[in-house]
């Protein structure tokens, strides 16, 4: 018994069960928190060091290009570098002095501007401006009068003689005055260098370190970039040297075409101000090429002080106003006609990550990182448009949409917001044929909602509204022609990745060499030869109604024609005498397609002399891949795309006889060979 009391006595109580880290939401959030934190107190707390390194690296990048054609002419890689350094240092030095001279002109005249600045302060008191102050202090008084009604005006409180006598100075003998002399004492030489030269110092400081970072990143480039390599990844050499040239390439004549647009908005403001008499207009030019760094609002802010300068110096306001609408002119002159001929419509940034990142490096580096926030993002995206591993940044700071077209024009339709959906129709048709459009965009939209409705995801509500949707998306491009969109070349591509390598579409539109309208046999222009049948899917319809559109272009005579008229009820009373051809257009075929089977031998019973296309747009079902069971299905073309359902239709034209009438199908029980024109061999076998 004792050694049961021992045995229960050495019984442990069973723990409570603990939760596992990886259970709790807020963890998964916890460490990027965390890196984020650590990074952003290095960059601040380190911002001494950090400060000059970034801007020497963005100086890399405009001195890359000279350095490569300095050696390009046989000149060694040491005195290439040593030439193109001391040419900006000389151009820095250049700069300097100019702005020193400026500001020490422009402090001769501060008496003279602060004594015109008073008497115009004076000239408005006494004009109108003058007189509402007064009237709204007088109403001010009025309104405190009517808020106390109770107190006396004649109420003053009185002034006891203790507090007089203790407000007089105790002085012990007034009559002899203490006289006092102050001195400064003597500077020695070297208290006299330091105060001179300590303003100069941190300057000089940061200037030094900038040029050597500067010369050890021209000199060793191809190190620096193999180390980037090597961290960004290794395991495809070729891939990312390549895209690291690439984005090195795009850095540097992007920080060049910007350089120069904003030294010449500078050239440009400098000559308007010494035009217009604005004393020092060489200080506000270069002030004014700095500030237009500063996205969005550098050069108005930078408008402030030659504004401040020219009320200053003119007696009147004729110098302001004309200093206003110099840059109120010119500002909106370059942003939105010069800067999209030479950047494209966009610097590959997205407005609110522009704001955000001025904010950030603000609030990190001071007026130096408002200065270099806008260079420094587009590194960062340029990065990670290039870098995989980099990809979030590009995500994050990129004016590229977070979802694809495909995903958009779904996500569109099925919020139930046409608008949207054919404002990004246009913009993508902007650089893409209506063809295009429909087989790479819109088709695959509508595979994503039949395979969400297959898997029960979508109601019935949203299947009619996105039917409803895309039917108006189709009405509303009726009138665009299916042709090449006129593009006007500009130098975007060569700065930063191009819409253009963005669009999933391509340009020419189907058939490029399709004969006019006009051309085709009658037979095939009267209306309904050419039925486009939707399938039994809920959307089905939607893709006979883009091919009927496309064909119609083209000058066929179309219809369209729902599933529930070639049904097995109601097949018999299909109007089928002038059909020359039946497009079957199916998004989604699952399993055996037998129904399919039945189905194009019920159309061919109804209409023995049509030709009979199969559309089937999921490009990977099973069907395409087994010839067998494609020859079973008994149609005379297949057509995995709009575009070959086209060529397809103009091929049995151009095969049929001259009356336009095809030839009769065969009587025969077995079906016809399978004739697959429009599909290309090599895609046969997807």
């Amino acid at each position: 018994m004792a050694n049961g009391r021992d045995d229960r006595r050495r019984v442990v109580p069973a723990k409570p069960a603990r939760i596992q880290a990886a259970e709790t939401p807020g963890d998964g959030l916890a460490a990027p928190l965390v890196i984020a934190a650590v990074i952003a107190a290095a960059l601040y707390f380190g911002r001494e060091i950090l400060i000059p390194i970034v801007i020497a690296v963005l100086l890399s990048f405009v001195l890359g290009p000279l350095v490569a054609l300095l050696r390009k002419l046989r000149i060694g890689r040491i005195a290439s570098v040593g030439v193109a350094v001391l040419l900006l240092l000389t151009v820095v030095a250049g700069l300097g002095g100019l702005i020193g001279m400026q500001l020490a002109d422009l402090s001769t005249g501060l008496p003279r501007y602060q004594r015109t600045i008073a008497q115009k302060a004076e000239n408005l008191k006494a004009g109108p401006l003058g007189d509402i102050a007064g009237y709204v202090r007088s109403i001010n008084h009025q309104i405190q009068q009517a808020g106390a009604p109770d107190q006396k005006p004649e109420q003053k409180p009185e002034h006891k003689p203790e507090a007089n006598r203790r407000a007089e100075p105790a002085v012990q003998n007034p009559d002899k005055p203490v006289l006092v002399e102050v001195r400064d004492r003597d500077l020695s030489p070297f208290e006299l260098a330091e105060k001179v030269l300590a303003p100069a110092i941190s300057p000089l400081a940061t200037l030094g370190i900038v040029f050597v970072v500067l010369i050890f990143i021209l000199v060793q480039r191809e190190d620096l970039r193999d180390r980037m390599i090597r961290l960004a990844g290794s395991s495809d050499l070729h891939r990312t040297t390549v895209a690291m040239d690439d984005a090195a390439r795009r850095l540097s004549r992007f920080f060049l075409v910007q350089l120069a647009l904003n030294a010449g908005f500078g050239l440009v403001i400098g000559v308007g101000l010494w035009l217009i008499g604005v004393p020092n207009p060489i200080l506000w030019g270069i002030f004014t090429a700095l500030m237009r760094f500063v996205p969005y609002i550098g050069a108005f802010l930078s408008a402030l002080l030659p504004l401040a300068l020219a009320a200053a110096v003119d007696p009147g306001w004729n110098m302001v106003l004309a200093t206003a609408i110099l840059f109120i002119v010119l500002e909106p002159l370059v942003g939105q006609f010069i800067e999209p001929l030479l950047y494209g419509h966009s610097t590959g940034l997205s407005p609110f990550a522009v704001l955000v990142s001025a904010l950030f490096w603000t609030w990190l580096w001071g007026p130096v990182g408002l200065l270099l926030s806008t260079p420094l993002t587009v590194c960062l995206v340029v990065l990670g448009r290039h870098v995989d591993k980099l990809e979030f940044l590009d995500v994050l700071f990129g004016d590229r949409p977070a979802l694809t077209p495909v995903e958009n024009f779904y996500q569109r339709m099925l919020a139930d917001d046409p608008d949207e959906a054919q404002e990004l129709a246009e913009a993508i048709l902007a650089e893409c044929s209506l063809s295009s459009y429909y087989d790479e965009v819109a088709l695959k939209g509508l595979q994503l909602a039949a395979s969400d409705a297959r898997r029960g995801v979508l109601t019935e509500d949203q299947l009619e509204r996105i039917r409803i949707g895309i039917a108006q998306l189709i009405e509303d491009l009726a009138d665009r022609d299916d042709a090449a969109p006129a593009t006007r070349p500009t130098l975007a591509g060569r700065l930063l990745p191009s819409r253009a390598e963005e669009m999933p579409c391509e340009a020419a539109p189907a058939v490029p060499d399709a004969p006019a309208p006009d051309a085709l046999p009658e037979a095939w222009r009267r209306e309904g030869a050419v039925l486009c049948v939707a399938g039994r899917g809920p959307l089905d319809e939607a893709a006979s109604m883009m091919l009927a559109q496309l064909l119609a272009k083209r000058g066929f005579g179309t219809r369209v024609v729902p599933f529930e008229a070639v049904s097995r009820s109601e097949i018999g009373s299909l109007e089928a005498d002038e059909a020359r051809m039946i497009c079957i257009s199916y998004l989604e075929i699952s399993g055996t397609p037998a129904h399919l089977r039945y189905l194009v031998q019920r159309v061919r019973r109804r209409a023995p002399k049509a030709q009979i296309l199969v559309g089937l747009w999921p490009t990977d079902d099973a069907v395409l891949s087994d010839p067998g069971a494609r020859a079973s299905l008994g149609a005379d073309h297949y057509a995995v795309s709009l575009r070959e359902g086209i060529e397809a239709c103009l091929e049995a034209v151009r095969d049929a006889p001259a009356a336009g009438r095809p030839p009769a199908a065969d009587p025969s029980p077995a079906p016809p060979p399978a004739r697959d024109v429009a599909r290309k061999p090599e895609r046969a076998e997807v």
